[in-house]
């Protein structure tokens, strides 16, 4: 999937760079709402590539890169500042639990 919207992105960025080179190399010297028009066009699509190249798909795991949340410290081992390596809030917990696969204590 990586190599999917790597490619997309630099595509998206090469059509961004045609547009607007070839707006103000030559289509200008034929319509200047035209080569305006191609410019605008152009300012678009980075942000769009942007999101497009930084998309994670359904069967991207996210949640196990690192860099990403804190990790949860495993049962037993107490945080800091916090009792028991829980949060506090027994829904939050629960939820953080089936995420991360584990069972409910209790």
């Amino acid at each position: 999937m990586y190599r999917r919207r790597r490619r997309a992105y630099f595509v998206l960025m090469g059509v961004c760079l045609v547009l607007f080179v070839s707006a103000w190399a030559f289509v200008r010297l034929w319509s200047m709402p035209a080569a305006i028009a191609m410019c605008v066009v152009a300012m678009v699509i980075p942000p769009v590539a942007a999101m497009v190249g930084n998309r994670k798909g359904p069967e991207d795991r996210w949640w196990d890169e690192p860099g990403g949340r804190q990790q949860r410290p495993p049962p037993g081992e107490a945080r800091p500042g916090k009792g028991g390596g829980a949060t506090g809030d027994p829904e939050s917990d629960a939820w953080w639990d089936e995420l991360d696969g584990r069972k409910r204590r209790g």
